[in-house]
């Protein structure tokens, strides 16, 4: 009989490093592994002669890696992976990180905080990553079709309440603010860092079930914002997990009004930027339809406004202007019952501006260049001066248009008002929107005011 195969392990330095964070020793780990297997219903009888062969190497079968993933999370007090501990064998692959949505609330956080942790750490995979259409319409299509979550409360880890959830919630308002004023450049890397080092830390935490749908809700807010500001630098592929995240989360919250806004405002713009009508229009409709009966009027506005673009972009006035119809109709009915307050906190800033902003879009791709300046007009006069990015992209909107109405110097001297503006940024989007029109310029390249816009963006180190 033929000798078995010897295969040489490799030492586990994951496991081993972690053990050393969480200031435990191998019997004491062993012992906390077999107190979390017997309250899931397991009778496990590791010593801290099992955890040294786990150290050189070893992989414990069943369901004791996320076990032994648990217990090291409780210690440390926050979530640890299977990934992390060195014991995924496969079953987690870096390059799938953020991309499911995850069937259990347990997998969502151990999904979304594994994404947070391997921005942080500057993953190749995530940085490098590109965006296909499938995962952005496929999670939608899962919630659509999955049950609420049943229970979201846990009974171990550090204690977490209201307060906790309203920081997040202050923190969340506050770096939006800033993103606003002066672009994510400056401030994706404190909001990474903040949901890495902070956040996770709650999410492992205990709570009833009512603080902990509260903290779902909030966390995936504050999820959401750090997609939108991978988008707004240039990092689409890792804008896409997050959205995907953030949506999990929306669900475990039992927030179906947020998911829908996460589809309409996260994930169709994302397809907006990557040239994918078709997937623009279908996250809208998924967003009416998951959402139905569940938003105000206001929420109403906003996801027929993003079904409008996505008609826009595929050439097809008809259906744009009746989803426009619908998006006016809807803000029509929400500034009538303004004082009601029952809009929710993350959509108070989908005002007149930002719609007229979204429909100038449609306009311009429509070529219907008249009703495009006139919307872009409304948007720049709307927008608060904190609203600087978006005052910007209105103004290149606006510049789009006179250009279509071969009004060039009008446009160069618009388009320079929002590259002033671009200056005070650090923004991808904003320069998106300026190689844009620039690109529109090309036909009008030999005019001396055309020369003069390019020469004083030079000047001023904006292109």
């Amino acid at each position: 009989m033929a000798a078995r195969p010897l295969v040489a392990r490799q030492p586990n330095e994951r496991l081993q490093a972690l053990i050393q964070e969480a200031g435990c020793s191998n019997a004491g780990l062993a012992r906390r592994v077999n107190m979390c297997g017997a309250e899931h219903g397991l009778d496990l009888r590791y010593d801290k002669t099992s955890v040294a062969r786990w150290l050189r190497g070893q992989q414990p079968r069943g369901r004791a890696p996320g076990i032994i993933a648990e217990a090291l999370g409780r210690k440390l007090g926050r979530t640890v992976t299977i990934d992390e501990i060195g014991m995924a064998n496969g079953k987690n692959l870096a390059s799938g990180v953020g991309l499911q949505f995850a069937p259990t609330v347990v997998g969502a956080v151990e999904q979304v905080c594994e994404l947070w942790r391997s921005d942080v750490g500057r993953r190749d995979f995530l940085t490098g990553s590109t965006v296909a259409a499938s995962a952005l319409v496929e999670p939608s299509r899962d919630w659509l079709i999955t049950q609420p979550d049943n229970q979201v409360a846990r009974s171990s880890g550090a204690r977490v309440g209201e307060a906790d959830v309203a920081a997040v919630q202050a923190m969340t308002e506050a770096l939006s603010e800033l993103d606003h004023r002066y672009g994510s450049g400056h401030i994706r890397p404190v909001v990474v860092h903040y949901l890495n080092s902070v956040v996770a830390g709650l999410l492992a935490g205990s709570y009833k079930e009512a603080v902990g749908r509260s903290l779902f809700a909030a966390v995936a807010r504050l999820t959401e914002l750090a997609g939108y500001m991978a988008v707004d630098t240039g990092q689409h592929g890792l804008a896409q997990r997050y959205y995907i995240q953030s949506l999990r989360l929306a669900q475990a919250a039992g927030d179906r009004a947020y998911g829908g806004y996460v589809l309409a405002a996260g994930m169709s713009h994302l397809a907006a930027s990557l040239g994918n009508p078709r997937e623009i229009a279908q996250l809208a409709r998924a967003a009416q339809e998951g959402a139905r009966g569940r938003v105000t009027p206001r929420v109403e506005a906003m996801f027929h406004a993003a079904e409008a673009r996505g008609h826009a972009l595929m050439g097809d006035a008809r259906a744009c202007e009746a989803a426009v119809t619908r998006a006016l109709t809807a803000m029509d009915g929400a500034e009538a019952a303004a004082d009601s307050g029952d809009d929710p906190l993350w959509i108070a800033h989908f005002d007149r501006a930002y719609l007229a902003d979204e429909l100038a879009h449609c306009h311009r791709d429509l070529g219907q260049a008249e009703s495009a300046a006139a919307r872009a007009e409304e948007a720049v006069t709307g927008h608060p001066e904190g609203r600087a990015r978006r005052r910007a992209i209105g103004l290149f909107l606006l510049a789009d248009a006179q250009v279509q109405q071969r009004e060039v110097e009008r446009a160069c001297h618009t388009a320079g008002q929002a590259a002033q503006l671009l200056a005070g940024l650090r923004s991808d989007r904003g320069a998106e929107y300026l190689d844009d029109f620039r690109q529109r310029l090309e036909p009008y390249r030999q005019e001396p005011v055309v020369r003069e816009f390019h020469e004083s963006l030079e000047s001023a180190a904006v292109a």
